[in-house]
């Protein structure tokens, strides 16, 4: 096992976890047996989540590729069960402005034509493979906190949709609160498309089942304890098996466990988001905040909160803050977060919180997601760093990485002509990387302030 930067209670991989999309997981079964044994394949894929489902499904339906999967936990243990379950644009840490600014306004346009095309692949894939989960909403409802908030939104929109080509609006917050919802907080809001929101459990369970049934192998409960390589095959050991390979796809994301390739050790910065769901809400309590929409929505905080209404019509409610893994520093952000919702939504501030739950986001220094291979072993390759946005980026990742591993000559590690610049190769080491989780605090404090000072 690998070294693990917060408390141990976040790396429970035998333990369910408490969410209410594992209350609601559907009917759908998916064959996903522990890895009994020592077994071959062509390529081997450490990792259950979106990125590594969507490679195996790709591999093994599109490529033909004998392909299994790892996963240490059960599907959906990690962050692609845990999520929000918003399918958006931007699974990056810089924004378009400041994207443009570093690798060149047509790397940025490249970059955002592909999150278009990951919200579009989603969808698609949810059609063709008849995953069985509720699609709701059309577009992502950034809501201005304050009036320069709001100014600054108008600028950001009118660069999205001029320079990058997407479609971005602002509103006002009379328009906002007769069209959408009604809250103290807001001053308007910029609408994204496309967005829309579903059921995170629910589509990857059934990703997984595309994916076996286009013949790929998936194993839970099977956690790599160690990874040996000799004669261009790689050993990777789980307890009570391995399995040897020609290639391999880690993508454990911000569960990387960097023992494992230590040339990728330090390349992550997992940072804690938690989430609350309520009890349903009734029509009159949901007209006390003149809700009409179902799509997602999200603030303009630097530390950010996000919410929609479930099919359900509970309410869904998340933000990022924590630093602390352990279970009682989370039970300490539950109680903060669920005050941030009544200070967010007054009229629901004792409505009874039914379900609390936390996963990591997984951020790299570069701020954009990394899609590579190790350049001393190009039969090694990765795909993580998804900021907050890895239902489609996550899953558009896997799909490049299946066509860079089925076309690839094992020689090169030049980029892809489809795959933009700004995600490829290593996004670079984050320096004293035993203190990530010191200074990620210091910078959460700080933002914190900035939040407290904008609104």
């Amino acid at each position: 096992m690998g070294q693990w930067l917060y408390d141990d209670a976040m790396y429970r991989f035998d333990a369910p976890e408490p969410s209410y999309w594992e209350a609601t997981p559907g009917q759908l079964s998916v064959s996903a047996p522990r890895l009994d044994g020592d077994e071959s394949c062509d390529v081997a894929i450490i990792g259950g989540g979106y990125t590594g489902l969507s490679a195996a499904y790709h591999l093994a339906h599109v490529h033909g590729v004998d392909v299994r999967v790892l996963e240490a936990g059960h599907l959906g243990w990690g962050a692609s069960g845990r999520n929000g379950g918003f399918c958006s644009i931007g699974g990056d840490g810089l924004g378009g402005e400041a994207m443009a600014r570093r690798f060149g306004l047509d790397h940025a346009r490249d970059y955002y034509r592909s999150q278009v095309e990951a919200v579009e692949l989603v969808r698609d894939l949810i059609v063709e493979e008849s995953i069985e989960t509720p699609v709701q909403g059309d577009s992502e409802i950034s809501i201005a906190c304050s009036q320069r908030g709001f100014e600054a939104q108008k600028k950001h929109a009118e660069f999205q949709f001029r320079a990058l080509g997407l479609d971005a609006k602002v509103v006002t917050r009379d328009v906002l609160a007769e069209r959408y919802f009604d809250t103290p907080m807001q001053h308007g809001a910029a609408i994204l498309k496309p967005t829309f929101g579903l059921h995170p459990l629910r589509y990857l369970t059934g990703l997984a089942a595309a994916a076996v049934g286009r013949g790929a192998v998936i194993h839970a409960n099977s956690e790599v304890v160690d990874w040996a390589t000799k004669g261009g095959k790689h050993r990777l050991s789980v307890n009570g098996g391995s399995l040897t390979a020609d290639r391999v796809i880690l993508a454990t994301n911000a569960f990387m466990p960097e023992a494992l390739r230590p040339e990728l050790a330090a390349r992550t910065m997992p940072m804690i988001s938690s989430i609350v769901v309520t009890r349903p809400l009734s029509g009159d309590e949901l007209a006390m905040h003149r809700w009409q929409t179902d799509s997602p929505s999200i603030t303009s905080l630097r530390l950010l909160n996000y919410f929609r209404v479930l099919p359900d019509k509970r309410f869904l409610f998340g933000g990022r803050g924590s630093s602390d893994g352990s279970d009682d520093a989370q039970r300490r952000n539950f109680t903060a977060l669920a005050h941030r919702l009544g200070e967010a939504f007054p009229a629901w501030r004792d409505i009874d919180i039914e379900y609390r739950w936390h996963g990591l986001v997984c951020m790299t220094r570069r701020l954009t997601p990394a899609i590579g291979m190790i350049v001393d072993d190009p039969s090694v390759y990765f795909g993580f760093g998804y900021h907050g946005n890895g239902v489609n980026t996550a899953t558009w990742a896997g799909k490049q990485l299946a066509r860079w591993v089925a076309q690839s000559d094992r020689g090169s590690d030049r980029r892809p002509a489809w795959l933009p610049a700004v995600c490829h190769g290593d996004p670079g080491r984050f320096p004293f990387a035993r203190l990530r989780i010191r200074y990620l605090q210091a910078d959460i404090s700080m933002l914190r302030l900035r939040d407290r000072i904008a609104t």
